[in-house]
């Protein structure tokens, strides 16, 4: 069945074609918007198409969180052309996320340290983070965002595009959805509080459910807690135990979703409580397949990291851009309506 789109996006297979093989003059496309950085960043194009050498470095999230490996398995993939023309691509993440912002903006230092001839990086923590980002314009390095921040943020650090979701967009949809299936007291649960794109994704799941006449409320919870199946199931039983009106959960990431399916078996609300979560893995898939769970709210994660790496090495080369501002890559509803596709692209490795 075709995927439930919240909004809808770029053909994002066709987009990664061209910058991939296609090579045209350089120069701004017909349409799309000027920014701060273009007057320096020709230097780093011109460099990299006359010495034919690029190092792209991207920042994303832990080598072992699976979200993070399925932006890895696309930037890996597209980092195979990058490769082949002479180029690297180095992926830097962080060790936790008890200091996510402070450690990415280090990262960021890192790869420009490193000689980076072009910066991709999501941006989780604007305060923390902005500053490390002006300094790779700054430099006459082209930057790209993804992931996280948006087009507002790309538009303000000087940014060649973003390439994602609109998190509140998601937060939004994910909100309908849970409302039109019933949910009346919504209980989002951020196990990153205070990153950007999950404080949006919060406030657009509060939006979503009140435009139906419900409503909900954020349950946050220390970073140190982001994976940690005892912990977050525990706060989320707690919760449920304390206020007995709530009949939905939304969790930031898979792997809280599944410490929320056990928080909620473990109160005995498993008749009562929807769950939805954003993102998706293979866990999942498997209880929306069941009924055991209401949604998956899909971003594409495979998707960003490879066509973040392909627009930097289209625009290295050859002065490649596209006047799509952003490049959206989600959301998408993925219930049972539509579980069956979503799980073979789970198997694959890129969904």
């Amino acid at each position: 069945m075709r995927t439930r789109w919240a909004r809808t996006a770029l053909g994002a297979v066709a987009v990664a074609a061209l910058l991939l093989t296609s090579a045209c003059n350089s120069g701004k496309p017909s349409g799309s918007t000027s920014n701060a950085a273009d007057a320096d960043a020709g230097t780093a194009v011109d460099a990299a198409a006359a010495t034919g050498k690029t190092a792209i470095f991207v920042i994303g999230g832990k080598s072992d969180d699976p979200f993070w490996s399925k932006v890895k398995r696309g930037v890996d993939d597209a980092a195979k052309v990058v490769q082949a023309q002479g180029g690297s691509v180095t992926f830097l993440g962080p060790q936790n996320y008890d200091n996510l912002g402070p450690d990415a903006a280090k990262l960021i230092d890192s790869a420009l340290s490193q000689g980076a001839t072009a910066v991709i990086g999501p941006d989780w923590v604007p305060e923390a983070e902005d500053a490390a980002f002006k300094r790779v314009v700054t430099k006459g390095v082209p930057l790209i965002l993804y992931n996280a921040g948006g087009i507002e943020a790309a538009e303000r650090l000087g940014a060649l595009n973003y390439i994602g979701s609109d998190e509140y967009t998601a937060g939004k949809a994910g909100g309908e959805f849970l409302g039109k299936q019933g949910a009346t007291n919504v209980l989002c649960v951020n196990t990153l509080p205070g990153a950007a794109n999950t404080e949006s994704r919060c406030r657009g799941v509060a939006d979503g459910v009140k435009a139906g006449g419900g409503t909900s409320k954020q349950l946050p919870m220390p970073s140190s807690n982001f994976g940690n199946p005892t912990a977050v199931a525990q706060g989320i039983k707690a919760a449920l135990l304390k206020d007995d009106t709530i009949d939905g959960v939304v969790t930031i990431s898979t792997q809280d979703a599944d410490s929320a399916a056990s928080g909620i078996q473990q109160a005995g609300l498993g008749d009562k409580v929807k769950l939805g979560t954003f993102d998706m893995d293979e866990s999942q898939l498997s209880r929306i397949k069941t009924g055991k769970q209401l949604f998956s709210i899909d971003q594409q994660p495979y998707m960003q990291g490879y066509l973040a790496v392909s627009m930097a090495n289209g625009y290295l080369k050859y002065g490649l851009e596209l006047p799509q501002r952003p490049l959206l890559t989600g959301p998408a509803i993925i219930s049972a309506d539509n579980v069956d596709s979503a799980i073979a692209g789970a198997k694959a490795g890129v969904r």
